[in-house]
């Protein structure tokens, strides 16, 4: 049989030859993961079990940073709890205040994840790591709890959908275009319980962090997980990041795709994600004037060191407009320290912007940057729904860092070229 590379993954995890869409299988896992929301749900079934005692405590990571810098009693609570399992199960892999990051942009810095394993979280958004070839998708709180117990995942062998990308794109477009132009194009249930491969001589142009960006919003399209082949950049960047042990994992070419897609990256132009869902895409240019309150520059979809510079470019000298609040967030201390060094920060802050630890913060509504009724955002996160970041009467519009640093100088939604 032959098969994707999601499928030749899921089978080396079960220890069988070959494994088809459709299939129910039960299978190893290389890590599982949580956050300071989602691990302590699990921490109140794992806790049902007599004695229980994780798989394996270099395999279970938690990372305190949807609300921390705690934001009040509830989340302080919630991290404390987590503190405490760490504690006592003895966790190597724990992140809080000072060493933390946001989880999609540390576990790969940390060298955690590499081509070839499969890997489940608890946080929806743990479809990133297929930029590094690997099978990675988000599950449930309880799911994690069975999952720290057994090291082992149940899960349903998705079909593939086929994404070739061709071309090279212009100045200002990035893996942000993209996926917003992929999604806006499939839908936001285009690709249903899916895996979404990536193939094509146009990914040699898609930097890691592109890539990153692109399997990170591969939930928005509904996908089960989305993965890139293993090439130059990865292995590159595996080695950069510690992580040599790597399994390159091609697709056969007679896999089955139930849908195949051709993207030409030279015809892309900057896109936004208008309100309230990923899927309402619109080409910068044909859409009237949209003035705008905030700009937010971060999160685990668009918060690494390339983003930051792609915003200081274009900030350097230049002042946000008056009334327009900028918040930038780098993904995690390493990038706000090579910002930092690099310069970014002080363009930041001379341009009008406030900088913050890292944080999921006001992607999620959390803090940080929060809504009033009536106030509109640009912001380089995943998600735009109906109150995502403050009142219900708000609106985010989601966009690349470029289009982000471009809208808080010019005080509407901007391209880098009105800038």
């Amino acid at each position: 049989m032959k098969m994707t590379m999601t499928q030749k993954i899921i089978a080396a995890h079960c220890g069988i030859p070959e494994v088809e869409a459709g299939q129910l299988v039960n299978a190893n896992v290389d890590l599982v993961l949580g956050n300071d929301v989602t691990t302590t749900v699990a921490i109140q079934e794992f806790k049902k079990v007599k004695m229980p005692k994780v798989f394996n405590r270099e395999k279970v990571v938690i990372v305190l940073d949807h609300y921390n810098p705690c934001k009040d009693v509830a989340a302080a609570q919630q991290c404390k709890d987590c503190r405490d399992f760490a504690r006592e199960q003895n966790i190597t892999n724990f992140f809080d205040v000072g060493a933390m990051g946001i989880e999609h942009a540390l576990i790969p810095e940390k060298g955690l994840v590499k081509s070839g394993d499969l890997v489940v979280g608890a946080d929806s958004h743990t479809c990133t790591y297929g930029a590094l070839g690997s099978f990675s998708t988000g599950f449930g709180s309880t799911d994690f709890a069975a999952t720290m117990l057994s090291g082992k995942v149940w899960l349903k062998v998705p079909e593939a959908i086929k994404f070739n990308i061709i071309g090279k794109p212009s100045k200002w477009i990035s893996g942000k275009d993209l996926i917003l132009h992929i999604i806006g194009k499939i839908g936001v249930d285009g690709a249903l319980y899916k895996s979404m491969e990536y193939v094509g001589e146009g990914i040699q142009y898609l930097s890691m962090d592109d890539r990153f960006t692109i399997c990170n919003m591969a939930i928005e399209a509904g996908a089960k997980n989305a993965i890139f082949p293993v090439d130059a950049k990865t292995i590159q960047y595996m080695k950069e990041y510690g992580n040599k042990n790597y399994i390159i994992t091609d697709s056969d070419p007679e896999a089955e795709y139930i849908k195949e897609y051709t993207i030409d990256l030279s015809t892309l132009k900057p896109t936004v994600a208008f309100p309230h869902l990923p899927e309402n895409a619109k080409e910068i240019g044909t859409f009237d004037k949209i003035d705008i309150q905030q700009v937010v520059i971060g999160s685990c979809t668009n918060g690494r060191i390339s983003d930051l510079k792609i915003a200081a470019d274009i900030l350097n000298g230049k002042k946000v407009k008056t009334f327009v609040r900028t918040i930038i967030i780098p993904a995690t201390q390493k990038i706000y320290m090579d910002a930092l060094e690099a310069g970014y920060i002080k363009i930041f802050i001379n341009a009008g912007c406030a900088v913050s630890t890292p944080t999921c913060g006001p992607c999620i509504g959390g803090y940080m940057g929060i809504l009033a009724a009536g106030e509109k955002c640009v912001a380089t996160t995943n998600r735009n729904f109906k109150a995502r970041m403050g009142h219900i009467d708000s609106e985010v519009y989601l966009a690349s860092p470029a289009v982000a640093a471009s809208s808080a100088i010019m005080g509407y939604i901007a391209s880098p070229e009105e800038v």
